[in-house]
């Protein structure tokens, strides 16, 4: 072959992957336009605003019944509330999902610690003309929930804490908590970009599951198909990222430096639910929390992660029991 020819071949090939990689950029251009689209027309629905006396803060409601207040987790907004409070809805309650501070349409103000996001929740109720509700904390919105019943123990007909983020001892010698490096890696890379976040879910979904998820792969694959597309959800459901970036950079340390709550003052009827094997470690605190709280009770699943997946729908039949018991009927929205 000569050299013209082989300059030819080289320029044929050139052209043709170039062209292949312009169809590809434009094929994952419009993917990702589509998916980042409907994301934000998802989160621009469902929802309203309430001006309360603590600001203005964001809600989303469904279900008939006595009221619930569900305070979401990282990566949340009132979205991922309804999401997890929707067999409660099913089981006969309305749901009221707030964005808690820096979520969504929810400012964060200067203090943004689980006490005064505690009296931000105790506002939201005022406004809505509510006395009292059950009170469901997930994850990271575990500690502003057990504050509201702390602070506020007349707005609080029961109290559940899924797979809470709270205090527990540490054995004598153990080193401080901190961070998993993979997953200060993920936060750094995906916190700030909704792009990149988009990207993780289609080609390192195993690793979000394990960081941001906190539920190891194997349970997950084992888990029933609702579960395993209820965490799917749950994953890309953070999308947008950006508009959660507040508050997901202040939850994501929340765990390293939570304090004891006063857990023997808590009045209110208290469920406490985890997984053995969550990866964020939930099982020893919340175990502690529901041991300390007078007439506390835990329920434990030997695997399911921080999602409870295989678990799911046992833990929220047993949720929506242990509601009925302490819930009033009495009370309904207005």
């Amino acid at each position: 072959m000569t050299t013209h020819r082989r300059t030819r071949t080289a320029a044929r090939v050139a052209i043709f992957l170039g062209a292949a990689l312009l169809a590809l950029a434009l094929l994952i251009h419009n993917h990702y336009r589509r998916d980042i689209e409907a994301a934000r027309a998802r989160v621009a629905t469902g929802s309203q605003v309430a001006q309360t006396a603590c600001g203005p803060i964001e809600y989303g409601a469904q279900g008939d019944g006595p009221p619930l207040l569900m305070v979401h987790g990282a990566g949340g907004g009132f979205d991922q509330g309804l999401a997890f409070g929707a067999p409660l809805a099913e089981a006969g309650f309305t749901v009221i999902a707030p964005s808690r501070f820096g979520y969504l349409r929810t400012p964060e103000p200067a203090d943004p610690s689980p006490g005064p996001q505690a009296d931000a929740h105790a506002c939201l109720l005022d406004a809505l003309g509510l006395t009292r509700v059950a009170v469901v904390g997930g994850s990271a919105g575990a500690p502003s929930s057990m504050q509201l019943c702390l602070r506020h123990p007349e707005r609080c007909d029961a109290l559940v804490l899924l797979v809470p983020i709270a205090w527990a001892p540490r054995p004598e010698g153990a080193p401080e908590p901190e961070i998993p490096a993979v997953a200060r890696a993920v936060m750094a890379l995906t916190f700030h970009s909704d792009f990149l976040y988009w990207a993780f879910t289609h080609v390192a979904s195993g690793t979000l599951t394990e960081t941001l998820l906190a539920t190891p792969l194997a349970d997950l694959e084992a888990a029933p198909e609702a579960d395993r597309a209820f965490a799917l959800n749950v994953m890309r459901d953070v999308l947008p990222v950006t508009a959660r970036e507040r508050g997901l950079a202040r939850d994501s340390v929340l765990g390293l430096s939570i304090p004891r709550y006063d857990l023997e003052h808590v009045t209110t009827p208290t469920l406490v639910v985890s997984a053995e094997d969550d990866l964020y470690g939930t099982y020893v605190s919340g175990r502690y929390t529901a041991a300390h709280i007078p007439g506390g009770r835990f329920l434990g699943f030997p695997d399911g992660g921080h999602l409870l997946v295989g678990h799911r729908r046992d833990a929220m039949d047993e949720v929506a029991a242990f509601l009925r018991a302490h819930a009033d009927p009495g009370v309904t929205p207005p």
